[in-house]
């Protein structure tokens, strides 16, 4: 399994939502994308420290995109990629893009959309508020991908902390990953706030999981 991010709590990064519209014939491979509105995300919040083997790409051109974690073969998260990443991810045989952040973040690409489709590639935009992720934000995203899963997808917002997040849940509800493993590649790169648990909690709690597990700490970051 493989992660595309490199980023920890100890870096700066931006939330957003993606709007909800979700087609159903999405070609393989989706890239999520998400940034985080107003956060108090710093880079300097984020861990820095080069992602474990396991979570790392095969491509290193693919490897250079922000905290990028590969958890599969199909699905990956990262923060933010640059215009020229987007091409890179392209020739790496991604065929999704799913962003799951607001488009006036710092770093966003404003016609990402625009970019994506010009490349073959297929693209979700889901605005996630850092500061109130609904669970039918992370159902939109979650169809998507169970409409097509056999699709190469990047889910990404600005730092990979949204994306970490929905990619924790879906691996969990969707792909039988325990919660103790899922947890462990969550936490290469950020510990969720207050917010974030209770959202997290709250979306397990509506398939009879539990988060307890006995190497989770679900102590609240500060961020």
């Amino acid at each position: 399994m493989f992660l595309f991010d490199r980023v920890k709590i100890g870096r700066a990064w931006v939330g957003k939502k993606i709007s909800a519209g979700v087609s159903a014939g999405f070609s393989a491979g989706i890239i999520v994308a998400c940034s985080l509105l107003a956060s108090p995300l710093t880079v300097a919040q984020l861990n820095d420290a080069e992602p474990p083997a396991h979570l790392q790409a095969e491509e290193s051109s693919v490897n250079e995109v922000f905290n990028l974690r590969q958890y599969s073969e199909n699905f990956a998260s990262a923060g933010q990629p640059t215009q020229e990443q987007l091409g890179a991810l392209k020739e790496a045989g991604f065929e999704r893009i799913v962003y799951i952040a607001f488009t006036n973040n710092r770093n966003a690409i404003p016609d990402e959309d625009i970019l994506v489709k010009n490349l073959g590639m297929d693209y979700l935009h889901i605005p996630v508020d850092w500061n109130n992720p609904l669970p039918q934000d992370f159902y939109v995203f979650a169809d998507a991908m169970q409409r097509s899963p056999e699709r190469k997808t990047l889910l990404h917002c600005q730092v990979n902390a949204r994306a970490s997040a929905f990619s924790f849940l879906y691996r969990v509800i969707y792909d039988d990953v325990s919660v103790s493993a899922a947890k462990a590649d969550m936490d290469t790169i950020w510990q969720p706030n207050t917010t974030w648990r209770d959202f997290i909690f709250a979306v397990l709690a509506e398939h009879d999981i539990s988060p307890e597990c006995d190497d989770c700490n679900w102590t609240p970051s500060d961020v």
